[in-house]
């Protein structure tokens, strides 16, 4: 009988993936590496990290086929977290390059900043976040106002505002993660974002 897995990271070569694996195993969850469709469903938890273009991230996960694979394991209702590519590709459209479609978890759109001119894109460094569903678990001992890491060109706009739950500042609002069920996903690198990144991650572990 295969044994279980505690948190599987979906492998589809876009971003640093050991990043979050070691940012996992600092405290304390075991997390494998993966772009097997059987160790995803069978794992007690799945984290869709990545960094890059929507189109092509649509891409390699349709040549991998793990498109069915990460839809299976949100429908089970096991606990799901999205990080910065993998928050976006949870919406039904990309606007990188032409209109591309995502994963169609939740309505909405991916779109670019749009900003005066002295505001840099891609939007990187430091940001503070104002936590619009204090409720989420992910949460806990997490106050308002943190700080996180973000690296990015795009945004998205959910069409159900509900689903917004946390909101960040960068020339205007926008949606810096959103939680629906057992559904996660952040637009910064908890991976990168030191101590309360690292909670936010122990959080997840521990759901």
């Amino acid at each position: 009988m295969s044994s279980s897995i505690e948190i599987a990271i979906v492998d589809y070569q876009m971003g640093n993936l050991r990043s979050v694996q070691k940012a996992f195993e600092h405290v304390g969850a075991s997390a494998v590496v993966t772009s097997d469709a059987d160790q995803i469903a069978r794992a007690r938890k799945v984290v869709l990290p990545g960094v890059g273009a929507f189109p092509d991230a649509m891409r390699e996960l349709q040549s991998r086929s793990l498109v069915q694979p990460i839809l299976d394991s949100i429908q089970s209702g096991k606990p799901f977290l999205g990080i910065c590519l993998g928050l976006q590709l949870l919406f039904e459209t990309g606007t990188e390059g032409g209109d591309h479609p995502g994963l169609g978890v939740f309505p909405g759109r991916v779109v670019r900043f749009e900003l005066p001119s002295e505001y840099k894109i891609p939007h990187m460094g430091w940001n503070r976040i104002r936590v619009a569903k204090p409720d989420c678990p992910l949460m806990i001992e997490i106050p308002q106002d943190t700080y996180f890491y973000f690296v990015h060109s795009y945004f998205v706009l959910p069409t159900n505002s509900p689903l917004c739950w946390l909101e960040c500042d960068y020339g205007q609002p926008f949606c810096a993660a959103i939680w629906r069920d057992n559904v996660f996903a952040t637009q910064f690198h908890p991976e990168k974002s030191q101590q309360f990144g690292l909670r936010l991650l122990e959080n997840f572990s521990r759901i």
